[in-house]
């Protein structure tokens, strides 16, 4: 008995240091006091073994002891196995900054650190811009007049963009900007999505272009120049940094500048000589200043002894001599402006280097910190944007479309993708605002930027396709009505573009993340590069410490011992005791992940890829988390809060099940499945009950529906035809319509109306003559269902409209 007591007191006395990650000090405390205990009441072996286990603990944890013999036999086979991080690659581990996603590596993440980052929301001015100005550019748009007809923004709205400021939200009102938050920027784009080709186009100049650039790295003369003009749209900006051979490998671009001297009107100007060729550059057909990345050289050491100065950013007007610029791509389903752009032997002064001359070579770390930024806010806001107008436009056509005799939101194949649509938008909005509330506080997430990049860009291409399933040919079938289908088609550039998704989720989510935002890897490699074994000891036996108290955490925690505390209610309590269940799983697998591949995980990208989307979908149930602990809550919010809380936990299991069936060590892969998931797996998809609340919601007049669908264009107060205020306003008379479908349906199904009556409105007048509808009633029907059957058709058109060469058509039926 002495003995069972000995090894539970032990075993549960070493779990609570692991936990609190107390060191070698409290574990060779716990381990000689039971040895001791052993030997003095009975337990003479049991107890020798825990004393030999602390002097064990001794040897290898305490710093006098250890750093004598066993820190310079690891730290010199971590030397030979650490993984080696090229000059790029450190310049984007050492970009941005580590903030909530850096406490997800830690296993123990502090809710109140990212509490602390309070959203005070927007200010008077920007919730002004929002609610006029973009409602007015939104109203000036058509998706088919648009892509079909133009393949451009009218020209009407391209001055109203360019006088309201659109392109100068994020540059300083000392330079004629708006000045926006990264929250009102982000909005701005929200409520835009309405259309691809005016998201993009207002989008890229304030996250792509050079403006950011300039801000924080142009030159005193390159600011006063150039950010007044881009502000109000005198000049239009785009970035070249793709080409034909450099896409997600943009440090290999084979574009050149090669430092060299000129006559310009009788005076010796030394410059560069560019030659370059790039593709997909957005805004380049309409762009006036061109930024320019590309590999600067030095042969003739005209500025010093360094002849590869590296990646250079740089400044080009557009009439500059050489550049070939005007021509189009065509992206698919959107006409926003894109192009390639060339140049042979062009000639631009020193002083066109973005920051001067002192910049050279400094190209691809400017790229790095600025872009990561916008990578967090323009695609990520477009795509929440798409997700809040699906919604408006899904949920009001599944109400006001009848089949069988009722609206088709009344059936479960319906409400199912109804239910995911409402569920990634809400995901969506809550992380993009929480991210650029971030930004707004001082951060720059690296990491985070392409979570929210490739995850919200994906649940676009999800919802989209839900979308369009529920619309059915409605949506299939293109015209001035349809509202859906060519923004879908368009769907895979958000997917493309600002770095692939399948780079982005297998490379760069886990591949930065585990050294940028794990607590001591970045220490280690820097200790290992400086040859500094004491800084290597300190950081490896912390190291050690969190992978024992990642290890404890997760196993207690998935017995439902121990749950970590929370600041949040008793809804949203649960899930944030699981993320932190998780991040301890997740913390402990990325440690083993490293430690058993090495530096061949860089290879291991589909390991890697689960990694990081255990990463992603912890992140955003954090965001939603917060999200819910800050805004004001509606009716029915709490059910959307569960349903995606359980769908991105069951995600983050899911990729967890997946990272232990195929580690290459099958040993390693089951004892980590036993220690993080000690009972199995603990979140199902959600059930069909909150699925079929959630449906109701949104395809009703709701506070829920209202929420979700805010900052939209939702008014019928533009030059275009607005859908979403048509559903808006069926949505709010349907409470009186439908109990009217049901008395008139009910009559004719008894047989007091005429069996021909078969459309809606011959029932609606035979009812009315039969005294079964009042003449109000009946007008009510009448107008509703002309609303109803208008919102329903489609376009049709000439038979050889669609031939670009008439000569081509064949008139099968020229009679």
């Amino acid at each position: 008995m002495t003995q069972l007591a000995l090894v539970v007191l032990a075993v549960v006395g070493l779990l609570i240091v692991m936990r609190r990650e107390a060191g070698a000090p409290a574990a060779l405390g716990v381990l000689a006091v039971l040895g001791i205990a052993g030997m003095l009441f009975g337990a003479p072996l049991l107890g020798l073994v825990l004393l030999v286990g602390a002097a064990a603990v001794a040897a290898c944890g305490l710093p006098t002891l250890r750093r004598r013999w066993l820190s310079p036999r690891i730290f010199a086979t971590f030397q030979n196995v650490a993984p080696k991080v090229s000059d790029t690659e450190r310049v984007a581990l050492e970009a941005g900054t580590v903030a909530w996603d850096g406490e997800l590596f830690t296993g123990r993440p502090a809710w109140d650190k990212l509490l602390a980052y309070r959203d005070d929301g927007l200010s008077e001015e920007e919730h002004a811009f929002l609610d006029k100005q973009c409602s007015v550019a939104a109203g000036m748009c058509n998706a088919w007049e648009i892509t079909r007809e133009r393949a451009d923004l009218p020209a009407e709205l391209w001055d109203y963009l360019k006088r309201e400021g659109f392109f100068g939200m994020i540059i300083p009102k000392e330079y004629g900007g708006l000045g926006f938050s990264a929250k009102a920027q982000s909005a701005v784009l929200q409520k835009l999505a309405i259309n691809e080709t005016l998201m993009v186009t207002v989008g890229v100049p304030n996250s792509l272009g050079p403006g950011e650039l300039l801000l924080k790295y142009g030159t005193q003369q390159q600011k006063d120049h150039y950010l007044p003009r881009l502000a109000d749209g005198r000049e239009i900006p785009c970035f070249g940094l793709t080409g034909p051979r450099a896409g997600s490998d943009a440090t290999s671009l084979p574009d050149t500048g090669v430092v060299c001297k000129q006559v310009i009107d009788g005076e010796e100007v030394l410059g560069l000589r560019l030659n370059f060729e790039k593709r997909w550059i957005t805004l380049a057909p309409i762009a006036t200043v061109i930024g320019l990345a590309f590999r600067m050289f030095d042969p003739d050491h005209l500025l010093g002894e360094e002849e590869d100065l590296g990646i250079t950013c740089a400044l080009v007007p557009r009439d500059t001599e050489g550049m070939e610029i005007g021509r189009r791509h065509h992206p698919i389903g959107s006409p926003f402006m894109n192009g390639p752009i060339k140049g042979k032997d062009v000639f631009v002064p020193l002083d066109t280097i973005i920051g001067g001359p002192e910049m050279a070579g400094q190209g691809w770390r400017m790229l790095v910190e600025c872009l990561s930024v916008g990578r967090c806010i323009t695609l990520p806001s477009g795509a929440t944007g798409t997700s809040r107008y699906a919604l408006g436009w899904t949920g009001g056509f599944a109400r006001i479309r009848r089949q069988f005799n009722l609206p088709i939101a009344e059936m479960e194949g319906v409400q199912e993708p109804l239910a995911r649509i409402a569920s990634l938008t809400y995901i969506a909005q809550a992380s993009v605002m929480q991210t650029a509330n971030l930004i707004d506080h001082g951060e720059k997430p690296a990491v985070p930027s392409a979570i929210l990049k490739s995850q919200l860009t994906e649940f676009q291409r999800s919802l989209l396709a839900d979308a369009m399933d529920i619309h059915g040919g409605k949506a299939v079938t293109l015209g001035p009505r349809n509202y859906i289908g060519i923004g879908y088609s368009a769907n895979p550039v958000a997917i493309t573009v600002e770095g692939a998704n399948i780079m982005t989720r297998n490379l760069m989510i886990f591949g930065q993340g585990a050294i940028r935002c794990h607590p001591y890897v970045l220490e280690e490699l820097a200790a290992k590069d400086a040859d500094d074994i004491q800084a290597f000891d300190k950081a490896f036996f912390s190291h050690a410490g969190l992978i024992f108290g990642n290890a404890a955490r997760a196993f207690t925690q998935g017995l439902g011992i121990g749950k970590a505390d929370t600041p949040f209610d008793e809804v949203a309590s649960p899930y944030a005791q699981d993320v932190a269940r998780l991040s301890a799983g997740f913390g402990l697998c990325a440690d083993a992940a490293m430690a058993s591949l090495g530096s061949s995980l860089k290879s291991r990208e589909m390991l890697s890829a689960r990694l990081g989307d255990v990463l992603s979908n912890l992140y955003l149930t954090s965001m939603v988390l917060k999200h819910w602990h800050e805004s004001d809550k509606v009716e029915g919010e709490a059910t959307l809060l569960r349903y995606s809380c359980q769908t991105l936990l069951y995600r983050a299991e899911q990729a967890l099940v997946e990272l232990f069936d195929n580690l290459p060590n099958r040993a390693l892969g089951k004892l980590l499945s036993v220690v993080v998931m000690p009972l199995g797996r603990r979140w199902n998809k959600p059930q069909d009950d909150l699925t079929r609340e959630i449906a109701q919601s949104i395809s009703h007049h709701t506070s829920l529906r209202s929420k979700l669908i805010s900052n939209t264009w939702d008014r019928q107060d533009g030059k275009r035809d607005n859908p979403l205020a048509h559903y808006n306003a069926l949505l709010a008379d349907y409470p009186k319509a439908e109990p009217l479908y049901h008395k008139v349906n009910k009559a004719y199904a008894k047989g007091e109306l005429p069996v021909g009556a078969l459309h809606p409105e011959q029932r609606v007048e035979a009812a009315l003559t039969a005294g079964i509808l009042s003449e109000e009633e009946a007008r009510f029907m009448r107008e509703f269902e002309a609303e109803v059957l208008e919102m329903l058709s489609v376009d049709d058109f000439a038979f050889d409209a669609f031939a670009q060469q008439q000569d081509k058509v064949v008139w099968h039926n020229a009679a």
